[in-house]
């Protein structure tokens, strides 16, 4: 392409290449946010929840436009086949550390229709959280840039779990790569149903979402008592024998007893951590930006959380041999690195993947290299490497 029209094009520089990625939007690609945002409106329309048919978030103008890809000059991404990137994550091979997060890939497809991005540069998938039967999702504004991070409350938006199995679930490639089923319910029940019609799917393993509010205790989100959270654990597991990974919610007292009661009662991996929930006003309405009021941060701004999180978790889950996936804004090779060292066997990457969907290759180059200097033979002898500073006895801890 003519520099002169290169430079004429609205976009960014890929930090990798030094080449243009076309990333704002022209008239074409205003069009086609038109249509989607008309699509939803009439989606939730049926369902008695209003719609905005404006573009919610920068965000997703962003990713929108990448994936339809108008004018792309990235690195082409070929698959990381280094075996020294591979781990055993409870019986299973992932051929990378990484883990794209549920809630930032869709069901798994979306991203291969952009150019250079590839599904074998992570070693699983989380899918979209799926419930016994199809959800709307909350009414917008959904998504909220902030400093340093990302509001979401998207409400579960999903087509129910015997549309995914039966017409998503067929069209993945399970040679790609690793697919985690992400399980989510409003009761015991509904946990039950969908665990049990995941179990006889191709699916590999299946992720427990508990940070969803119990309906029959007033709302409180399961994920937040140690007891509740045991109990969703024991029904999974009384339905399936594929590995079940139970994602922990920050927005609890102690984490590392949940965790201890999650592992009694039958998981077989931890992803540290959930969101952590927070709110933005705007000051001229006085209301909340997010249609829910309230809703989950993720990003770097919350990446020194998740590692302390994930640190305490550790020192629980090592005694039973039980993997963690260390995730809350990974954004470069040094986070995840950050997070095996403080105890993860996999690194979940999510909100990154909105503005460099790219950026596996990138964290995966980045690991090898750190093996190379430090003379590893492999991700394993990272996890759990961390060495603690000895306090003096006059500090305290915060």
């Amino acid at each position: 392409m003519p520099k002169s029209i290169l430079e004429s094009l609205p976009g960014s520089m890929h930090p990798d290449t030094g080449k243009l990625v076309i990333i704002q939007s022209g008239p074409f690609q205003a069009g086609m946010i038109q249509r989607e945002a008309q699509g939803l409106y009439q989606m939730q329309a049926a369902t008695g929840i209003g719609a905005q048919t404006d573009d919610i978030s920068r965000v997703w103008r962003y990713l929108w436009l990448i994936q339809y890809k108008l004018e792309q000059a990235i690195l082409p991404g070929d698959p990381m086949s280094d075996p020294r990137l591979a781990v055993d994550f409870c019986g299973m091979k992932f051929q990378t550390p990484l883990v794209l997060l549920s809630g930032c890939v869709g069901f798994g497809e979306e991203y291969t229709r952009i150019e250079g991005f590839s599904n074998r540069d992570a070693g699983a998938i989380c899918l979209k959280g799926t419930t016994g039967s199809a959800r709307p999702g909350n009414m917008p504004h959904r998504v909220y840039e902030t400093p340093g991070g990302m509001l979401n409350a998207i409400g579960l938006q999903n087509p129910g779990v015997d549309k995914v199995v039966s017409d998503i679930l067929p069209g993945l490639d399970f040679e790609e790569t690793r697919f985690i089923a992400n399980v989510s319910g409003s009761t015991l029940e509904e946990y039950e149903e969908v665990t049990r019609k995941f179990d006889d799917s191709p699916i590999d393993a299946i992720e427990i979402n508990i940070s969803c509010p119990n309906v029959k205790e007033g709302g409180v989100a399961f994920g937040n008592d140690p007891d509740m959270s045991a109990r969703v654990v024991e029904t999974c597991r009384r339905v399936t024998d594929k590995p079940l990974i139970t994602k922990l919610s920050p927005n609890q007292t102690d984490i590392a007893y949940n965790a201890k009661r999650c592992i009694e009662a039958g998981t077989d991996a931890l992803a540290v951590i959930n969101t952590l929930m927070g709110m933005a006003i705007d000051i001229e309405s006085r209301s909340p930006v997010i249609g829910n009021n309230q809703g989950g941060l993720s990003g770097p701004a919350i990446k020194p959380v998740a590692l302390l999180k994930v640190h305490q978790v550790y020192q629980v889950a090592r005694e039973h041999g039980i993997p963690i996936i260390g995730q809350g804004g990974v954004s470069s090779p040094e986070d995840a690195i950050e997070f095996l060292i403080a105890g993860a066997s996999a690194v979940g990457v999510g909100t990154a993947l909105f503005y460099d969907p790219l950026i596996c290759n990138r964290i995966n180059e980045g690991i090898l290299g750190y093996l190379d200097r430090h003379d590893l033979a492999n991700v394993a002898q990272i996890t759990g490497s961390l060495q603690l500073n000895t306090p003096t006895p006059s500090r305290c801890g915060c």
